[in-house]
């Protein structure tokens, strides 16, 4: 019986037959963070449609480092507000930086905060941060999400580690916020074997990222903020190379990563194509689903996995493995009754991300995934429903 893995990288031998093409050249080119880097960063900066991006060595670094410019840049500690419903270190990040940090419930239907409550947060609490996650490529509702930020005055940070590829109309997500970020991990849309990306259009914000990626020196920001940063503090000459403008971090990547990004690039949309494919069939197939969810009028969704909240689930999940598909609990479920939270915060509990927590999981969807996969799947889930 063929085993359906959840995730499938997507370097695949062509990739690793180029790269060690390129390794063998004289001199041996640079590995450590370099042109190439600055390359794939112009193109994806490019394809997702803002004016700079910043390549690192993880989606979760570059949450972190996205964080900590915001710090920087604002002058104060930022109070922030984070889904139940999302990745460990979208919450974890805030809370290790010694930010203030507000939880809101999912939604029933692309698994994004519930609005309703998203609102009242802004209104009573006043936040300086939303980070907005696009959970399993699924799309939320991000043209209301952005005007209530504007409304409030919150800066909205798009996390799409799960989402490359996803669109409305001919936007990608990753566009529409003050800054997003992306992953390039194993088994996630690109990989680059680890890898992360900030994508903004705030030119100021860019070059603070710019130095903080690399210890807090000014050698990688534009010329002119250098010579800002330079006139500012009276440096000059050989001081300029060990002169530290913010207290930063070492979170780059390597050039080696790079040359595998630059043709991971070229490959989004037809593999963007097989994972919507194969979730219109999974939306099709399977027949209870506590999730409504949907792929709204002018949505591309590029699904990471199939999210499915059933009361059955350990019956379910105990026949899917019995069958040999690969499958996890939906992300990280609520966040609220993660360790980590219930040690600083205690519990918390939420009407919509605690069933999620109790009775979510998801299935494989990837560029290797068929059709035919799809279907034996789907006889296996509903037969135990």
């Amino acid at each position: 019986m063929k085993e359906i893995k959840l995730s499938s990288d997507a370097i695949g031998r062509e990739d690793i037959d180029a790269l060690c093409e390129w390794l063998r050249q004289d001199p041996i080119p640079r590995l450590t963070k370099g042109l190439l880097t600055v390359e794939m960063e112009d193109k994806w900066a490019n394809r997702v449609g803002t004016k700079h991006s910043v390549y690192v060595n993880s989606g979760s670094s570059a949450i972190l480092l996205l964080l900590a410019a915001y710090e920087q840049l604002l002058g104060f500690k930022p109070k922030v507000v984070c889904p139940a419903v999302s990745w460990s270190t979208d919450v974890s990040s805030p809370m290790l930086l010694g930010h203030d940090v507000i939880l809101c419930d999912c939604n029933m239907e692309d698994l994004s905060c519930n609005l309703l409550e998203l609102e009242s947060i802004f209104m009573k609490s006043n936040p300086d941060l939303f980070i907005s996650v696009a959970p399993l490529g699924l799309i939320p509702n991000i043209e209301l999400i952005v005007k209530l930020c504007d409304y409030y005055n919150v800066k909205l940070i798009e996390d799409n580690c799960e989402a490359m590829g996803s669109m409305i109309g001919d936007k990608m997500l990753g566009c529409f916020g003050d800054a997003s970020v992306f992953s390039t991990y194993f088994g996630h849309h690109l990989s680059t074997i680890e890898g992360g990306l900030i994508n903004t259009d705030d030119s100021q914000l860019y070059n603070i990222l710019m130095a903080m990626r690399s210890h807090g020196w000014a050698r990688d920001i534009s010329p002119a903020a250098k010579a800002e940063h330079e006139e500012a503090w009276g440096i000059g000459g050989i001081d300029s190379l060990y002169t530290f403008y913010y207290p930063g971090f070492n979170v780059r990547s390597t050039d080696l990563q790079a040359f595998i990004g630059l043709r991971m690039i070229d490959r989004l949309d037809e593999y963007s194509k097989i994972r919507n494919r194969n979730f219109m069939l999974y939306k099709e197939g399977v027949k209870d689903n506590m999730l409504d969810i949907s792929q709204r009028d002018n949505e591309f969704v590029s699904n990471f996995a199939y999210p499915v909240v059933n009361r059955n689930r350990d019956k379910i999940v105990t026949a899917l493995m019995d069958k040999g598909v690969e499958m996890r609990t939906l992300i990280a479920g609520s966040i609220g009754m993660q360790p980590f939270w219930i040690k600083k915060y205690g519990e918390r509990l939420f009407r919509h991300a605690d069933l999620v927590h109790a009775y979510g999981f998801y299935l494989p969807n990837h560029q290797d995934v068929t059709e035919e996969d799809i279907e034996r799947i789907v006889k296996i889930i509903n037969g135990r429903c």
